[in-house]
């Protein structure tokens, strides 16, 4: 499953960009490691996508060797939170994985999302819920 994805052109064009000095629409942060850039569907007022600059489809195929830019990734959701204004009120970072968790691109990345109160993080299925109790 290493095909090239989205989220592999926009770093892509986010490196040729920062190599020629010229910004990148959307594209907030670009280093060695992770990029970060503005989600094209907003879910909230602040809506970022942080992604690792190599591709790694889902978190179940997180190694060792990916440990430095899945921490960069955690540092630079905690920088753009300070840069956004969102930091002091609350945000949320979160990742998916699998079709389960709704992960559409198959090329872990991190929402970080924020500027309004967000409400519940996990909406309870009851009925699940009564389905657990049942079987216990």
């Amino acid at each position: 499953m290493n095909e090239e994805t989205v989220f592999s052109k926009i770093i892509r064009d986010a490196k040729q960009d920062a190599e020629r000095g010229t910004g990148l629409a959307g594209v907030i942060y670009h280093d060695e490691l992770v990029t970060a850039f503005r989600d094209i569907k907003p879910r909230a007022p602040t809506h970022i996508l942080i992604v690792p600059n190599i591709l790694i489809p889902t978190l179940n195929d997180v190694t060792h060797e990916h440990e430095a830019a899945l921490g960069r990734m955690i540092t630079v959701a905690a920088k753009i939170a300070k840069d956004e204004g969102i930091a002091e009120d609350g945000y949320r970072l979160i990742m998916n994985c699998n079709r389960h968790a709704c992960q559409e691109i198959y090329h872990i990345h991190a929402h970080l999302v924020g500027g309004c109160h967000l409400g519940a993080a996990i909406k309870i299925d009851e009925d699940a819920k009564r389905q657990v109790t049942l079987s216990q």
